[in-house]
């Protein structure tokens, strides 16, 4: 089974979809893992309801864009997250491609998350559409797990309208296994005494660790399935893959010590942007820059962020790359001043005439915005620049991503040809 096969088997009798009740007995099974379905083309879809049930990919529709977000329907064909745009369209070229927009999928994230924190306060989020949550605290109050579980579900799907998976086990690493097991739209329960049941017929890439060179390792070993792997003397699987071997090994018979870990605050925000081809030109890198700047910042302001700290990321058309850094008097959540900084950075850099693949923007040392404090400058209004795109924040929201832009990223245009 290739690793494109794994966790595609068909849900077992502990799985609920709409409609289905869990069978399973989720006694000493208070980790769930809950993952949004193909979030980023959900969110797109709320605006696009025509869409449903066709093939639909998020991602930069450029020859170096890369698929973000891709409909079930689309992955049918073959697409997947991280895959170059250019061989998704090949794959499914009757595909709607969509522009991300971070903006909406920052707000959806942050209103799931809230729901999460309604049900306990052991929340590890892992990405912005999937969270580890330990719910033995509120058992009394809200019932056994497989029942928080469908509460979440439904929760979701009534405040924002998308579908979410959830696996409840014993473990981490189990749960994640049974969320994946029963996408899309599922809740898979893995009884605490089922757990090597349902792993060991798995093929063994399922396994937290293993990559494409190791699963090729542990192939040639003749270990093909995490069974396989669970009856090679951990001493072997030491020798052979060191550190590895034995996580391994205790992995393949379900034994995964950690705990659920409220996530540490962000500690940077960023967004970079790969070039369709090697740009030169100093006015298109500085617009690029602009546009990332415009990105960052209104991902600072939705989560509630300001930075201190302001990095670009410059690539040059051999791969090498090259980051520099610059730490600002006052923290700021506002496009205008990250943008001015990275202009400097990248000028300082000695890169202008250079030709570059990748550009990116960053905020560090973040902290909540409303412990920063601003020093008016002589003859400074109290109110300006922040102000200015929060409300086109909100433009954003109403309107769409295209709807507020600094006038410097607007494509000019002729009898409605673009120039």
């Amino acid at each position: 089974m290739s690793r494109k096969q794994v966790l595609r088997s068909e849900p077992g009798p502990h799985h609920q979809g709409p409609g289905r009740a869990p069978l399973a007995d989720d006694t000493g099974c208070p980790i769930l893992h809950v993952d949004m379905d193909a979030f980023f083309a959900s969110v797109e879809l709320l605006e696009r309801p025509e869409l449903k049930g066709t093939p639909v990919i998020i991602g930069a529709a450029g020859a170096r864009g890369v698929v973000l977000s891709a409909t079930y329907e689309a992955r049918r064909f073959g697409v997947h997250s991280a895959m170059p745009m250019t061989r998704a369209r090949r794959l499914c070229p009757q595909a709607v491609i969509i522009p991300p927009s971070h903006g909406k999928y920052s707000e959806v994230s942050k209103g799931v998350m809230e729901i999460f924190h309604t049900i306990t306060p052991e929340v590890e989020p892992i990405a912005s559409d999937e969270a580890f949550l330990d719910v033995r605290g509120a058992v009394r109050r809200l019932g056994p797990p497989a029942e928080i579980a469908a509460l979440i579900r439904a929760q979701v799907a009534e405040r924002h309208g998308i579908t979410c998976s959830v696996g409840v086990a014993s473990s981490k690493f189990v749960a994640k296994l049974a969320s994946r097991h029963c996408k899309p739209d599922g809740l898979l329960v893995i009884p605490a005494d089922g757990v090597v049941e349902f792993l060991h017929p798995l093929p063994v890439a399922a396994l937290w660790g293993v990559g494409e060179r190791t699963e090729q390792a542990l192939v040639r070993l003749g270990i093909k399935t995490v069974g396989d792997l669970a009856h090679v003397p951990a001493s072997t699987l030491q020798r052979e893959f060191g550190a590895v071997g034995t996580h391994l090994a205790a992995l393949a018979w379900g034994r995964d010590e950690r705990r659920v870990t409220p996530h540490a605050p962000d500690k940077s925000i960023g967004a970079e942007e790969t070039f369709s081809h090697d740009v030169d030109d100093p006015e298109a890198i500085q617009r690029e820059l602009l546009r990332l700047s415009e990105r960052v910042a209104a991902r600072l302001r939705a989560g509630g962020h300001v930075g201190r700290t302001v990095s670009v990321k410059l690539r040059r058309s051999d791969f090498t790359t090259i980051t520099r850094s610059r730490t600002l008097r006052e923290a700021t959540d506002v496009a205008k001043e990250i943008y001015a900084t990275a202009c400097a950075l990248y000028r300082a850099a000695g890169l202008e005439r250079v030709r570059l693949r990748l550009v990116g923007v960053r905020v560090e040392n973040l902290r909540p915005a409303g412990t920063a404090t601003h020093q008016l400058g002589l003859g400074e209004r109290e109110t300006g620049w922040r102000e200015a795109e929060m409300a086109m924040d909100r433009a954003t929201r109403r309107f769409g991503p295209e709807a507020v832009r600094p006038a410097s990223l607007v494509r000019p245009r002729f009898d409605g040809m673009d120039l």
